[in-house]
């Protein structure tokens, strides 16, 4: 088959209007068969057409990344990568900035392929304990320590050493209509008569941070109307208080400015970073610190806007 026939990665990007990083995140997991010539990746026509009709039948929850195993050409792909040196780096959870992350990292001749899974920071720490994540990002409260993160982390990863980097702080809190018309201004106003709330999905860190806080306050989710009803992702639940599906749901600010909601600020949360110390990532955790304290990347988070920048790149806590 000629290369009339066959598409580099960068024009499959433009074709299906994505990220370069998303084609090699549909390479991994199988999805988008492809072959190595020399150090370009291709993907023959017919294989994108077949994606194409298998991606108007259906979908495949982000959650699903990297569940199953690898298979045919997929699979041959990575085997020839691991032949090359090239090593493909799973980068785990859904911040626009792990997507900055990854592109800096491409950039850097360490002979690294970002990919990127959009799991859930409980999720993403069990991918990263039976091998399937290698940076993860994690919000998770902790209701008996107050602490972000780390009290998680060390139960999850137990028996590996590991570190945890700080990436950003940013304000969590209510969605809510405009005007705030039933009130909501604290956990217990959730259990008010009237208020229905949507819910995040269960591995989530903004569903630790509910489940946390709804017993702090002894609030039981069955009292809750609505507490059944879950989305994925921060926009799709401001996005359901956007259509008055819901009176309130729990997110980052960032998505409130995005969909149109107002926004009651409630917890000013911790966005960290854990890689595992071995000494295969040794270049890689070296990499990634530098990144996170460069003048450029910082520059650009800055750009994004609604980050607290002023941790980015401290080490949290790290195992010896």
């Amino acid at each position: 088959m000629t290369d009339e026939n066959s598409y580099t990665t960068e024009e499959i990007a433009k074709l299906l209007r994505i990220s370069k990083l998303t084609v090699y995140d549909l390479i991994k997991k199988g999805e988008l068969p492809a072959y190595r010539v020399g150090r370009q990746m291709r993907v023959d026509k017919s294989d994108l057409e077949a994606y194409k009709a298998r991606a108007k039948g259906g979908y495949r929850p982000a959650q699903a990344a990297y569940s199953a195993p690898l298979q045919g050409q997929a699979q041959q792909t990575i085997e020839q990568a691991q032949s090359t040196g090239t090593r493909h780096v799973i980068i785990s959870g859904q911040d626009v900035s792990l997507d900055l992350l990854a592109s800096h990292l491409e950039k850097r001749e360490l002979s690294l392929r970002p990919l990127r899974s959009y799991a859930g920071s409980l999720n993403s720490l069990v991918a990263m304990y039976t091998g399937k994540a290698d940076i993860v990002s994690t919000h998770l409260f902790d209701g008996e320590t107050m602490e972000y993160n780390v009290p998680y982390v060390r139960r999850i990863l137990t028996g590996h050493r590991f570190l945890v980097v700080n990436m950003l702080a940013r304000w969590a809190g209510f969605y809510v209509q405009e005007g705030n018309p039933k009130h909501i201004l604290s956990w217990t106003d959730l259990t008010k008569p009237g208020v229905r709330m949507v819910n995040r999905e269960k591995g989530s860190g903004a569903r630790t941070l509910i489940e946390e806080q709804f017993r702090l306050a002894k609030i039981a989710g069955r009292d809750v109307n609505g507490y059944e009803h879950e989305e994925t992702s921060h926009l799709a639940v401001a996005g359901v208080v956007a259509r008055k599906e819901a009176d309130v749901g729990v997110g980052i600010e960032k998505a409130a400015r995005l969909v149109g909601v107002e926004f009651v600020p409630m917890v000013k949360e911790r966005y960290d970073l854990v890689m595992l110390k071995t000494k295969e990532n040794e270049a890689l955790l070296a990499a990634v610190l530098d990144i996170l304290r460069s003048a450029a990347f910082q520059k650009e988070m800055e750009a994004v806007g609604g980050y607290d920048l002023s941790q980015t790149g401290k080490i949290i806590y790290e195992t010896w």
